[in-house]
């Protein structure tokens, strides 16, 4: 099998499990640039990964023999440098999220498909293994029918966090807790038992944070087959705690705390995947295994090879940043 010519462009901390993957899978993969526009980055990334970087990011995009681009940069910037690498003829996967608001995602996504290329989103909560089996056992019909499923993110992150530049602005980010940080379990949460509609929402900057965005989320919810829901997100929790999905059935209740899972079945049924690995709920941003981006990669390199979509589109990236944007309508947020 060729390896297929790849490269990166941005290389702030959130590139750090990616480079650590394509260290991986290095047998599939000849990176030809990790590039950013601050020297700096290029130079620690190249001591840390060895591998080749530039600052020319425009002439990444133009060099005809890379195939595929990871746009790694903040949301502000998704777009405008994802259509280059798409009218470019190369295959994209983008950072969460898609970008900073619902209409400039849903021009991402449209460009994506115009293109005729692969594009993928990395949500790669949807790839843990206690994931993907929690889906199969939903699939199976093994809690029967869902009566009700809530999730929580209580996660902490300290002012200094929010006191780096841009952070936790609408002008860089897009949006605080949601679009930030909960974004990966409320994309699995909508992805498992479908949101039908917000009925109703709050958000707020809590006492704990001198920030423009929202740090506590919450929403009642209607779930994809009418049965209620409850969403709860926030960073103002310390010292946090690993993010968890309970889903109600008639025949069974499923616990997904971080990336253990406890499937508990009215017939005596009982099944459990445990994971100890931390999961970057508290202060250290970055404290989690590469596990789940190495496998997003792996989905979005089959995808290329097989002439598929990847396991998470475009359009379902799109799906979850409009749900943050009706919550935060039904909350009033200020945007």
């Amino acid at each position: 099998m060729s390896r297929i010519p790849l490269a990166l462009i941005g290389l702030g901390p959130g590139a750090e499990p990616h480079a650590k993957s394509l260290v991986d899978l290095a047998g599939r993969v000849d990176v030809k640039a990790a590039a950013s526009r601050t020297e700096g980055r290029t130079r620690a990334f190249a001591d840390r990964f060895g591998f080749p970087v530039t600052t020319d990011i425009d002439g990444v995009i133009a060099d005809p023999t890379i195939q595929a681009v990871l746009v790694l940069t903040p949301p502000a910037a998704h777009l405008d440098i994802a259509e280059r690498c798409l009218r470019a003829g190369k295959h994209v996967l983008v950072e969460k999220p898609l970008e900073l608001t619902v209409d400039r995602a849903e021009q991402l996504v449209r460009a994506g498909r115009q293109a005729g290329r692969r594009m993928g989103v990395v949500l790669q909560h949807r790839f843990r293994p206690a994931s993907l089996r929690l889906r199969a056992a939903i699939d199976a019909g093994a809690l029967g029918t869902i009566t009700a499923a809530w999730m929580l993110v209580p996660w902490w992150r300290p002012q200094a966090y929010y006191d780096e530049p841009g952070r936790g602005t609408m002008a860089r980010d897009g949006g605080g807790v949601l679009m930030t940080q909960a974004i990966h379990t409320l994309d699995l949460f909508r992805s498992l038992v479908g949101v039908e509609a917000v009925v109703a929402a709050q958000a707020v900057t809590t006492a704990t944070h001198r920030m423009e965005t929202e740090d506590f989320a919450s929403a009642l919810v209607r779930l994809g087959n009418g049965a209620p829901g409850t969403i709860i997100a926030t960073t103002a929790a310390y010292p946090g705690g690993p993010e968890r999905i309970e889903i109600a059935g008639t025949r069974g209740t499923a616990s997904l705390v971080g990336g253990s899972l406890r499937l508990s079945t009215i017939d005596g049924g009982e099944e459990n995947i445990v994971a100890e690995a931390s999961t970057g709920s508290g202060a250290s941003i970055m404290d989690f295994p590469h596990d789940a981006h190495r496998a997003v990669l792996a989905d979005f390199l089959d995808a290329i090879e097989q002439d598929r979509d990847p396991l998470v589109t475009g359009e379902e990236a799109l799906a979850s940043q409009r749900l943050i944007a009706d919550i935060l309508a039904a909350a009033g947020w200020r945007s």
